[in-house]
């Protein structure tokens, strides 16, 4: 599996993690919905949105490397 596919793998992960942790916030209140630990949702989200960011640096790497070795054959 190269590079760019693990990246795009991690970043719907990433992705789905933040449409969970917003679910979860948005049901907060709701009759019996379950009780939500704020903290700990805004804790995912970073981790989420930290995911996402090396994913996409995983990905901007990988363009760059393709990039120069392209560079170096023409």
């Amino acid at each position: 599996m190269d590079a760019i596919t693990t990246a795009a793998t991690g970043l719907v992960g990433a992705a789905n993690r933040v449409d969970a942790v917003a679910t979860r916030l948005a049901q907060m209140g709701q009759p019996n919905s379950p009780d939500v630990d704020v903290a700990r949702q805004m804790v995912d989200l970073v981790e989420a949105k930290t995911d996402y960011q090396a994913n996409v640096a995983v990905i901007r790497t990988s363009n760059e490397m393709t990039g120069a070795l392209l560079n170096m054959l023409a």
